[in-house]
């Protein structure tokens, strides 16, 4: 059963699931859906557009589906899309999308720490971690598992990779391919997140061929094209090398650089 305050302001057309807890003067607005299960504490701010999973906890300031701050969204119909079990700090805001994409989306057992920023259109897949005061411009797209550290800033269109560390502080203007850390200013490699991949069950073997392929993008002296190349044709095909030789040759924006 629902407990809803009576000091919460619903609006009559929102659709709230079963078991949803809601705080005094949270505000859900209209063209709004809440999942069963979902935490929305006082102060929280459900904007028109908004579609949150099951079993997500909501903090006191945070703002979900607002209006885009993009000067080319005109009052389009669009969403914002949270998964379950996803946890929205204080102060966090997400905003809607645009005629770009139409949906800006969060997905499953995802993290948004407090003061961070979520722009329109961005994609963000399950398991990610968005630390506090990090700031994503439009359509910037993250890969699972990725964490990102306090305070950084990813400048828009980036392309995040899977089960990468990004380090506190950092500015992104390129997109980050799979399985590294990068950091420093200005932004560059700094090896693979070994850490993070051994929590994750990656075995040494899988481990040994990520190091071979990221030696042979960055200290190899090969141009990214020929680095790949040499990937294709030398280093047996796996899960892991295909992922990382798509996202080099998938990316628009081109790929972080190594350390001078």
């Amino acid at each position: 059963m629902s407990n809803i305050s009576s000091n919460a302001f619903i609006h009559p057309n929102a659709q709230i699931g079963k078991d949803v807890i809601i705080e005094p003067f949270a505000y859900i607005d209209d063209n709004t859906v809440i999942g069963d299960g979902t935490y929305i504490m006082s102060n929280a701010n459900i904007r028109s557009g908004a579609r949150i999973g099951e079993k997500c906890t909501i903090y006191p300031g945070a703002v979900v589906s607002g209006i885009p701050q993009d000067l080319k969204f005109h009052g389009e119909d669009s969403i914002a899309v949270i998964g379950n079990n996803t946890t929205v700090r204080e102060c966090v805001t997400i905003s809607r999308g645009t005629d770009s994409k139409g949906k800006t989306i969060v997905g499953d057992n995802c993290l948004l720490m407090a003061y961070s920023h979520i722009a329109h259109d961005c994609i963000l897949q399950n398991n990610i971690i968005i630390g506090n005061a990090t700031q994503l411009a439009g359509e910037v797209e993250i890969d699972d598992f990725a964490i990102l550290s306090g305070g950084v800033l990813v400048h828009q269109f980036t392309r995040i990779g899977k089960h990468v560390m990004i380090q506190g502080g950092t500015r992104l203007g390129k997109d980050i391919p799979p399985y590294i850390i990068a950091g420093r200013d200005p932004v560059a490699y700094a090896g693979i997140n070994l850490v993070g991949l051994r929590r994750r069950g990656f075995t040494n073997e899988q481990i040994n061929q990520i190091q071979e392929i990221y030696r042979l993008i960055y200290q190899s002296g090969y141009n990214f094209s020929d680095a790949t190349a040499k990937i294709e044709q030398e280093l047996e095909k796996t899960a892991e090398s295909q992922l990382i030789v798509e996202f080099i040759k998938n990316s628009p924006r081109g790929i972080v650089r190594g350390y001078l």
